[in-house]
């Protein structure tokens, strides 16, 4: 199928399989931009310890989960029509101003104030997903704001460093990572999606602090571990300065495992232009049960942006495809 196809067959009102995607950031904002293209059955499970700009300000200031990767989630699954769009706008909007509120995402504090007005983060975040005729639902990975502590390998020297926006500049390579809390609350729409879905998709985004966290929360981990959906990776297109730039596409795979070692994996979503040791990557899947889908995801003006309708079709054909003739040891080709 083209990727041309991907958006064709959601326009012609299939349903398609219910997936739930997990991740943060922009990462998370291309995978959902590809999947509503494939099925109306989306939920984002999306990390909650983001701990700078306007969102780390508000979770200071209100004692709130960090909106910021959650406003991003729903902008990204907004209704395409003119009220959509201009919606999605307004919550991506920047404030600049001389004051207090200067740099702050106007979307961000209309989530902190539906927070505030109705106690119930997840009740919230539908109240915006109705305003953006969001296809789709966006809920946070845990009821509580995280932190994100690492373990940096800067020259042999081992050092700990605490907090996403940190964890992000520090020199150095990242070894091991954890939450804290560790053992947080989990909202049951969380879990009860997992347990629902067809498919789980975890990828792209930064490894270890939109990623992995998913894998670290004992609820969460559980409910992927247990459930009866396939699940998918999808790679990064780029190291990502301070966090994997000494990374092989292979080793996140192999980090993904060291962090989660009883998380089984049905396929992984590579490009072959950003995979450097195809063999390996392949022998990195097999340790996780699964095969290679080798895709061009990428956009077409080169950058290390995933196409939302390359990424589309390929994650389609993953669906549909995955009981297939292909074999576990071979990889599955464009």
């Amino acid at each position: 199928m083209s990727y041309l196809d991907a958006a064709g067959w959601a326009q012609r009102g299939e349903v398609g399989q219910s997936v739930v995607a997990l991740g943060g950031g922009h990462g998370l904002s291309a995978t959902l931009r590809a999947l509503r293209h494939v099925t109306h059955a989306l939920t984002a499970v999306v990390t909650v310890a983001d701990d700078g700009g306007s969102s780390g300000r508000l979770r200071q200031e209100m004692d709130v989960l960090p909106p910021g990767d959650l406003r991003m989630a729903l902008a990204s699954l907004c209704e395409e029509s003119e009220w959509g769009l201009t919606w999605r706008d307004v919550m991506q909007l920047r404030l600049h101003t001389t004051g207090p509120l200067d740099d702050h995402a106007l979307g961000n504090l209309l989530i902190a104030g539906l927070w505030q007005l109705l106690g119930d983060p997840v009740e919230g975040l539908d109240w915006v997903a109705r305003l953006l005729g969001a296809q789709g639902r966006v809920l946070p990975m845990a009821s509580v704001p995280l932190d994100i502590e690492a373990e940096m390998d800067d020259g042999g020297a081992i050092r700990t460093v605490r907090g996403q926006s940190q964890v992000a500049v520090a020199p150095g390579i990242v070894r091991h990572v954890r939450l804290i809390p560790e053992d947080p609350p989990v909202p049951e729409a969380v879990t009860t999606a997992i347990a629902q879905a067809d498919w789980v998709v975890l990828g792209p985004g930064s490894w270890y602090t939109s990623v992995i966290p998913h894998l670290l929360v004992s609820d969460l981990h559980r409910a992927l571990v247990t459930t009866d959906a396939h699940r998918a990776l999808v790679l990064n297109l780029s190291p990502q300065p301070g966090e994997t730039e000494a990374m092989t596409s292979a080793d996140h795979v192999r980090v993904l495992r060291e962090h989660a070692p009883d998380l089984k994996l049905d396929v992984v979503v590579a490009d072959p232009t950003a995979t450097d040791d195809i063999d390996d990557l392949i022998l990195a899947a097999q340790e996780v049960g699964a095969r290679v889908m080798l895709r061009q995801v990428r956009t077409g003006d080169g950058r290390s942006h995933h196409d939302p309708l390359r990424l589309a079709a390929a994650l389609r054909d993953a669906f549909d495809g995955f009981l297939g003739e292909v074999g576990r040891s071979e990889p599955w080709l464009a």
